[in-house]
């Protein structure tokens, strides 16, 4: 098993609803570690630029006025498979479609606003931590 990084981000609904910190056991409990992670509030801009493989679909508007509606939690997972292991304890997109336990499962509100983001692949989750984090943010 490969040790990877990935990067996650818990979205405006939970951080509103204050549930980071279940988001967060959730995660440690699914074996990733926190390696790096900050709140912060992200730019109109910031939000285009990084959903910017979105910018053709019709739902890239909507996304970048969630994403910027309120704090978010963009934090690096470590662990082996990092990225599978993020992606299924995170669950379905559609939260009707996730499984039992997951995180959308459990505290999504809807499609949209689904509480976390999770990169789909090694070169994803690269190009993703380096938006958000310098190297001297990263403690191992």
């Amino acid at each position: 098993m490969a040790l990877e990084r990935t990067l996650s981000i818990i979205k405006p609904d939970a951080t509103r609803r204050n549930i980071t910190g279940v988001i967060n056991t959730k995660l440690e409990e699914a074996g990733l570690r926190i390696v790096a992670q900050k709140r912060i509030r992200m730019s109109r801009q910031m939000a285009e630029t990084f959903y910017d493989v979105h910018r053709e679909r019709p739902f890239f508007n909507n996304l970048v006025a969630f994403m910027t509606s309120g704090a978010v939690v963009v934090q690096i997972l470590e662990g082996e498979n990092a990225i599978t292991r993020n992606r299924e304890v995170m669950g379905a997109t559609n939260p009707e479609n996730a499984d039992e336990g997951t995180i959308r499962k459990l505290y999504a509100e809807s499609i949209e606003s689904n509480s976390v983001h999770g990169s789909d692949a090694l070169d994803t989750a690269a190009t993703e931590i380096a938006y958000f984090f310098s190297d001297a943010e990263i403690h191992a």
